[in-house]
């Protein structure tokens, strides 16, 4: 049997395992997938080979250390500076990054409606770097919003405008994106509350990565009445890919509805 896990920090939360093992079962793949909780993400590799592992997702805070730690980077992923996909070939650690087209194919539904141009980032971590590469590639025009000034230059080389909440100011959006764990474990807002609710004020949608639960931002996006969801379409789809490379298949529709089926279940 296969083994493949969830790396995270924290990790007890995760779903993943209940999608990727339904999607094994669906194809019949003798495989497993579990969560592990891990410390120091400077340590991913090892723990990744010591427990024999076939593949790994990763999740907060550690994308980018499984990007500095991989043996080979794939893809776009080498655009984004982190990954959440490991796999092992023969011994040799592979990594990819999923989140990319997996929140372009989340904010279709948005997208079909109204064509999103602008875009604004709350956060400047791995998952908002992966987000920001697939809107640089789809010519979207994108500011990314910080706390502090330590973590934008990779934004503001690829192109992005960037800012810290001493220094924003605020324009009109498309989109607002939640790339922080801010709601995740708490009742915090990604930003300050004057700056949250200047910015949906003049956004049209919003999208937080965090899933399974009404984070503060969601509840604010409602306020405003802001056509918004929370992060259960892009970890489905970022999944279906890495499911896809675990298992070297190719998911169809019935295999995708058996993942989203699996991830809805308490």
């Amino acid at each position: 049997m296969k083994h493949f896990t969830i790396f995270g920090n924290p990790v007890e939360h995760s779903k993943s395992p209940q999608m990727h093992n339904a999607g094994f079962s669906y194809i019949n793949f003798d495989g497993i997938y579990d969560k592990s909780q891990l410390e120091d993400g400077t340590t991913i590799k090892q723990v990744f080979l010591d427990n024999h592992l076939q593949g790994a997702n990763i999740t907060v805070p550690h994308k980018e250390f499984a990007f500095s730690n991989a043996d080979e980077v794939r893809g776009l992923a080498l655009k984004i500076g982190a990954v959440n996909t490991y796999i092992n070939e023969n011994g040799k650690v592979i990594a990819y990054n999923t989140d990319a087209p997996g929140f372009m194919k989340a904010i279709e539904e948005f997208q079909n409606i109204t064509p999103i141009k602008k875009a604004i980032i709350l956060g400047a971590g791995g998952t908002a770097k992966a987000i920001a590469v697939a809107f640089k590639e789809a010519g979207i025009e994108t500011t990314i919003l910080n706390r502090s000034e330590n973590r934008l230059e990779f934004f503001k080389e690829l192109g992005c405008k960037t800012s810290t909440w001493d220094d924003f100011s605020c324009r009109s959006y498309d989109l607002v994106v939640n790339s922080t764990s801010a709601g995740l474990k708490d009742d915090s807002y990604p930003t300050p509350l004057t700056i949250l609710e200047e910015i949906l004020k003049n956004s049209k949608y919003a999208i937080d990565c965090i899933y399974g639960k009404v984070t503060p931002f969601l509840t604010k996006a409602k306020e405003f009445n802001i056509p918004c969801k929370d992060g259960e379409d892009m970890l489905l789809y970022q999944g279906v890919l890495a499911f896809e490379l675990f298992t070297d298949t190719r998911a169809d529709k019935s295999l995708v509805s058996a993942m989203r089926e699996a991830l809805r279940k308490e």
